[in-house]
């Protein structure tokens, strides 16, 4: 399991760990994509659904600008820190104090994107006629409130993050999917029992009480780690100023994401109706493998990357890193595999039926091959980008987010307009702005660490792209050879042929791996199988 440069690290990042955050992530990107079928299924792609996507990306923009960007990453270090050098009482002083703060600000942004709304959906799509803006505006005014529950859903993830829980945090946002799916649904149907235009209304009102829910989740968990919030308004505080330090700079870089966002958002208004609701349905597909990787990586490690950064021990935080972006790689090459060979069928198996006609499924599956480009390169920086705000290198990656921001501009013109991919150029730039962003960042955290261990990355990734040439074959020759029966198949018989297809193609990657000793498959493996064999001891009759 242990290789070189993880001597002192190995084992650190706890695959146990990152295996109950993945496990819970997995849950709440499958209710995502639940979420999204069923929307997609009950209004199609085109005028409604246009206008939710757009409408619910102004707070999401929020929520990933201060919520699960800025702030979170932030308070996770500076608490992580409090810990360590003056004790739990201090830490949840400063709990109480950004709290507070939080509730007091986060409520004045929702009420200025209240008033102006119109302003900002005419930035986000100017493209959309008079009636569909009207109607993004509505939608977008219900839902801005979601951005202080979301945020402060984030402070308390934070807080049990940096004890060591990660369980109850990593399965909130599953409470968000189940709220806004029940209560969306309930809500949309008294809205318009024919689920017309008007009952996207109760969508946009079921993200509140999804967003509640994914808050108050959290509160037991939160009582058993001894943590109390009472309101505390002294805000002239180090630690809180450490907090609002750490901030800026991650403000500025995740607003330049947004402005990407915002200018793929323009970009995709002007192509009328469909474009922006394939892209949003195929990114969200592309999530589901960043989530369950990326983000439970960079969860389990940044935690312990802090502790080793504020104990100056830079041969420690150099091998937890490198160790973590392994790790992300390893299972994100054969999904970024798995995504361009299988689109069309999974986006079918997903997506297809009611309102969601096959062409819908060719734009939304094309935009999906796009996206995937830039998974490994996402799911990485998931590891990386945190990790300079706890050696005190907080500017780096503002910079590298603003620089960003002319790429996508050039992208998007290149592959939009001068080759003529209209929306598909939109993802495939999304995915090459985010291989540059990676590359930026890595070269950056090079020059401030020892090593990074560089030349057994280099390997790994070798290794599992030869890894992946099986399982490429065989999801290249099962979709050739379904031809044109897919048309004729029954929805439960593309079920079976995909999972079929997914779990072999799974299995030769996995036999592939451990055959050429990819880093990290042993440990996964042996943590599947120690699993497994619990499962096992468990059912076996007692003597």
């Amino acid at each position: 399991m242990s290789t070189e440069g993880d001597s002192k690290a190995g084992g650190k990042i706890s695959a146990r760990d990152a295996g109950l955050v993945s496990a819970a992530v997995m849950c709440s990107r499958v209710l995502g994509l639940v979420r999204e079928l069923i929307f997609a299924k009950l209004f199609g792609a085109g005028f409604a659904m246009d206008a939710f996507v757009a409408a619910f990306r102004l707070p999401n923009l929020l929520r990933d600008l201060f919520a699960e960007g800025a702030l979170s990453t932030a308070f996770v270090t500076v608490f992580s820190q409090k810990i360590a050098r003056e004790g739990d009482d201090a830490a949840w002083s400063l709990a109480n104090k950004v709290a507070t703060m939080a509730v007091v600000l986060l409520s004045v942004v929702s009420i200025l994107g209240v008033v102006f709304t119109p302003q900002l959906v005419w930035l986000l799509a100017d493209g959309y006629s008079p009636e569909k803006q009207q109607f993004t505006v509505l939608l977008a005014r219900i839902m801005f409130p979601f951005i202080l529950l979301v945020s402060l859903a984030a402070l308390a993830m934070g807080v049990l993050n940096s004890r060591r829980v990660f369980g109850a945090p990593s399965m909130a946002s599953s409470y968000f999917n189940l709220g806004s799916i029940g209560g969306g649904l309930v809500l949309a149907w008294w809205m318009d029992p024919q689920f017309g235009e008007r009952s996207v209304i109760g969508l946009a009102l079921g993200t509140l009480v999804g967003g509640l829910w994914q808050l108050t989740s959290q509160f037991p968990a939160l009582r058993r780690t001894g943590y109390r919030f009472r309101p505390d308004f002294l805000w002239r505080d180090e630690g809180v100023r450490h907090v609002l330090l750490l901030m800026g700079p991650a403000v500025i870089a995740a607003s330049a994401v947004q402005v990407n966002v915002m200018i793929n958002g323009r970009f995709a208004s002007y192509l009328g109706d469909g474009p922006m609701s394939w892209l949003s349905f195929a990114f969200r597909l592309m999530q589901l493998p960043l989530g369950v990787f990326g983000v439970a990586i960079g969860t389990v490690s940044l935690p312990l990357i802090s502790r080793s950064a504020l104990a100056e021990d830079r041969e420690e935080f150099s091998a937890l890193l490198a160790r973590g972006i392994r790790m992300a790689c390893l299972l994100t090459v054969p999904s970024t595999v798995g995504l361009v060979l299988l689109a069309e069928p999974i986006v079918s198996v997903i997506y297809e039926g009611g309102k969601f006609t096959a062409a819908s499924r060719l734009a939304t599956a094309s935009a999906l091959q796009c996206y995937a480009v830039g998974l490994v390169a996402y799911s990485a920086i998931k590891v990386l980008q945190p990790t300079f705000y706890a050696i005190g290198r907080r500017s780096r990656p503002m910079w590298v987010s603003v620089a960003a921001i002319g790429l996508n501009l050039v992208f998007n013109w290149l592959f939009t307009f001068h080759w003529t991919m209209g929306y598909r150029g939109l993802a495939l730039s999304t995915g090459f702005v985010a291989l540059c962003n990676f590359t930026a960042l890595y070269w950056m955290m090079g020059r401030e660490v020892r090593t990074l261990h560089t030349g057994l990355l280099l390997r790994t990734l070798g290794k599992l792209v030869v890894a992946c040439l099986p399982m490429g074959g065989l999801c290249g020759w099962a979709w050739h050879a379904s031809g044109g029966a897919w048309e004729q198949m029954h929805f439960v018989v593309r079920l079976g042929w995909l999972a079929s297809v997914i779990g072999i193609s799974a299995l030769s990657f996995f036999a592939a791996a451990l055959a050429l000793r990819v880093d990290g498959v042993e440990e996964v493996r042996a943590l599947l199988w120690g699993k497994m064999s619990r499962l096992l001891r468990r059912g076996r009759p007692k003597s």
